[in-house]
């Protein structure tokens, strides 16, 4: 980087740039948890050579300091674990409604939301880039693009189905109900030529985009789909009021759906992946949310459960994800868990 003819090429050089600070994310943390734990030793050796009386506050203040300490700890060994090749990138997230109708297309919502607040949380930014509205209330589906560091490392945790237990706030005689969501986390990919597409083999459709207000808002065909015909997938984008930066977007997710698919064929991933979430349905969920008539959220895969739900929809989720990490990315759900009914 020190180089004259450094920035002669800007991308090869954003490149480098982007992986210089990259590691330096990874040292530094490690050379402040080695001074963080030096001043902790240093004021203990202080705190035995003065009176009694002042040992009990600076004993307060070094487990204060401690817990920190361990938090950080505890943090940076779970980022340590995210070696896969994609784990460092962004995430395209997308989010669809299953058996419960208006029920499932709230609970949509919801997860939505919660992702949402635990992106915040985390310093990343989330940018819709699809979404289709229930017909009564909430989302029938929504597709986000999620980025900051390390966000497919983490949010490839969520990959599954998604179970609500609730009074419907729709039922009139206040009956529970049961909803499904299924949550699929891509990696987004940046270099394009890990990719070949043959022109031909892509459709692209033009539609009005949805939503409220503005000048070409439901007047100008901006929104793009784009479907590859040999394997089915499809991506759409309707956030940009720009038809080419709509397709442009549309590409993008497109290019990072058939490299998952990819990826998931080389490492026969997409059956193991999928025999888990199954339907978005009965018995395929990898976590369940209980609202009544007890409260608790309870990750199938893992064990991890907590009784603090309103603290999970408000983005709470990294108990959830770091007990999956630590246990080795686990797929299946386990064995003799009770359906909670």
């Amino acid at each position: 980087m020190s180089m004259d003819s450094f920035w002669d090429d800007r991308d090869r050089a954003q490149k480098t740039v982007d992986e210089s600070n990259s590691l330096k994310k990874k040292i530094d943390p490690i050379e402040s948890a080695g001074k963080q734990l030096e001043d902790l030793e240093v004021m203990l050796e202080l705190a035995q050579d003065e009176p009694a009386d002042s040992q009990a506050q600076i004993e307060a203040e070094v487990k204060a300091d401690l817990e920190k300490f361990q938090a950080a700890l505890d943090e940076l060994e779970i980022s340590l674990m995210l070696t896969d090749k994609h784990d460092a990138a962004n995430c395209i997230v997308n989010i669809n409604a299953g058996a419960g109708g208006t029920e499932s297309c709230d609970w949509c919502s919801m997860l939505f939301r919660m992702y949402q607040r635990w992106a915040e949380s985390r310093g990343w930014t989330v940018e819709i880039s699809d979404i289709l509205e229930g017909e009564s209330a909430g989302i029938k589906s929504v597709t986000m693009v999620v980025t900051g560091e390390n966000a497919y490392g983490y949010f490839k945790a969520e990959r599954g189905v998604h179970r609500l237990v609730r009074i419907s706030p729709f039922d009139a005689n206040k009956r529970r109900h049961t909803s499904f969501c299924s949550v699929d986390v891509i990696a987004e990919i940046e270099d394009e030529a890990e990719i070949e597409i043959n022109p031909a083999d892509l459709r692209v459709d033009l539609y009005r985009s949805g939503g409220k207000g503005g000048q070409n808002v439901n007047k100008v065909e901006t929104a793009v789909r784009i479907t590859h015909l040999p394997s089915g997938l499809v991506a759409a984008c309707q956030t940009e009021r720009s038809q080419h930066q709509n397709r442009a977007n549309a590409m993008k997710l497109l290019l990072s759906k058939l490299y998952a698919q990819r990826e998931d064929e080389q490492k026969k991933e997409m059956e193991r992946f999928y025999s888990e979430k199954g339907d978005i349905a009965w018995g395929n969920q990898i976590r369940n949310y209980v609202f009544q008539p007890y409260r608790m959220v309870k990750d199938l895969r893992t064990g991890v459960e907590t009784s603090n739900v309103q603290a999970v929809m408000d983005g709470d989720l990294d108990p959830f994800v770091n007990g999956w990490l630590r246990a080795g990315c686990p797929t299946k759900r386990m064995e003799g868990v009770a359906e909670e009914d």
